[in-house]
């Protein structure tokens, strides 16, 4: 399709620009006519479309560079672009209008000539996908998650794509956030939150919005990795909480941190605090006061918490889940909900995200947030870092890094980063090397 001037078009100020009208036109406009002067690293920016597809707003960064990598959405920060464009890339951040790009965005967004893409984990990322980014040359794809359920790993494998994520970097923000739906649900402060903006409030009461004690109970943890055990380090120090978890390895780590506290807390006079490793996921349901799921997903898990499961739980338990929304029957929690009024929960995922089961959203002991648990700032910036790195690093050849959990050294921001990628799920099935540093 041939390019044409569309100046007509637009109504142009600095650093922004309007689209009156756009049909089947393919266009860009430099900043070198628009802004002269500008000493920003952005050169332009344009829509595009075809006659079948909408039209695309493309924020593009070091249009001559040698690599053209695209980012299906805006990221937090501004380093991870300036480390492409350091490395002589092009940079194409799509801003379409649209939370979740469908597959045929994402084909219109590689085109004919596209080195790597930086993906979201709402995206269907399969064999369509990954043969189209083929046929363009790419040679890698990277999530900016930790989680690639969303991608089709042998299908990536099948053409030779690189598939990144993001781990070591949102350990504890999402402990904390994990921390944070415990003690909302234990107190109840949503709820409470909700009745003072109705002006509901005529005066304190002796029964009003009574919660849940949690210094002196049990946090029960599903899943002792490394946010299940960070969450459970912050429970345990943080409310003096006992501990009873489940995990397929034993944490010896969580278990000498415990036992340490303990001591200390013993020697101070206060009673210490202790931890039990337990046989099955249901003795931590029986036992535990506050349950926190922290699992991987796959077949054993879809459903791990589900009719049978949430019955053996206290009535007045409380469950929070910021791994994976199918790890619960969701349709089962909402039966159990309605039938338990002190039973209440915290949840930032959902089954079939961003959709939640009939009847959830009209739960008051029910906390629901939208997927925040990565959402700090330093982590969602480190995660946009990590997967930038992930392309980068196939693209130029560099090797694997040898260990994904500790990624301080692509952080460090007064430092170049290593020549290496950081997380490469699939590097062992494509035979790529490992770092020796």
């Amino acid at each position: 399709m041939q390019n044409r001037p569309l100046d007509f078009l637009f109504d142009f100020k600095p650093q922004k620009f309007l689209l009156s009208e756009l049909k089947n036109w393919t266009f860009f406009k430099s900043q070198d006519t628009l802004f002269p002067n500008s000493r920003h690293s952005l050169l332009e920016a344009f829509f595009f479309c075809s006659p079948m597809a909408k039209p695309v707003a493309i924020e593009v960064y070091n249009p001559n560079g040698k690599y053209r990598v695209v980012s299906t959405k805006p990221m937090p920060g501004t380093r991870w672009i300036n480390l492409l464009i350091d490395q002589g890339c092009r940079v194409e951040i799509c801003h379409l209008k649209k939370t979740i790009l469908s597959v045929e965005d994402i084909i219109d967004l590689i085109g004919n000539k596209c080195d790597g893409v930086i993906g979201q984990l709402t995206e269907d990322w399969g064999e369509t996908l990954f043969s189209a980014l083929s046929k363009a040359g790419g040679k890698a794809f990277s999530n900016m998650a930790v989680g690639y359920n969303n991608v089709d790993v042998e299908a990536a494998n099948k053409y030779g794509i690189a598939v990144g994520n993001t781990p070591g970097v949102l350990t504890e923000t999402t402990a904390e956030l994990a921390a944070s739906l415990s003690l909302a649900a234990a107190r109840r402060i949503v709820e409470a939150d909700g009745f003072m903006r109705a002006g509901l409030y005529e005066g304190w009461l002796p029964h009003l919005f009574v919660g849940n004690l949690l210094k002196g109970q049990t946090v029960g943890v599903i899943g002792a990795g490394r946010i299940g055990s960070a969450y459970a380090r912050m429970m345990v120090e943080g409310f003096k909480m006992n501990l009873i978890y489940y995990d397929l390895y034993q944490s010896t780590r969580l278990e000498k941190f415990v036992t340490a506290y303990g001591q200390f807390l013993k020697a101070n006079g206060e009673q210490p605090v202790t931890w039990k490793r337990a046989s099955s996921m249901e003795e931590v349901l029986r036992e535990a006061d506050l349950i926190s799921l922290h699992p991987v997903l796959d077949k054993t898990t879809y459903h791990l918490v589900n009719k049978e499961r949430l019955a053996i739980m206290k009535k007045e338990a409380i469950l929070v889940n910021c791994s994976r929304g199918p790890v619960i029957d969701e349709a089962a929690l909402v039966d159990h909900l309605r039938e338990n009024p002190m039973f209440r929960v915290g949840l930032d995922v959902f089954e079939e995200e961003p959709f939640m089961k009939p009847g959830l959203a009209d739960m008051k002991n029910a906390i629901v947030v939208p997927h925040i648990a990565s959402a700090s700032k330093w982590t969602r910036e480190g995660m946009a870092t990590l997967a930038a790195l992930n392309v980068l690093g196939r693209i130029k050849g560099y090797p694997i890094w040898s260990d994904p959990n500790r990624v301080d050294p692509f952080l460090n921001e007064n430092a170049s980063p290593p020549n290496a990628s950081p997380s490469i799920v699939n590097s062992k099935a494509l035979g790529l090397p490992v770092s020796k540093l």
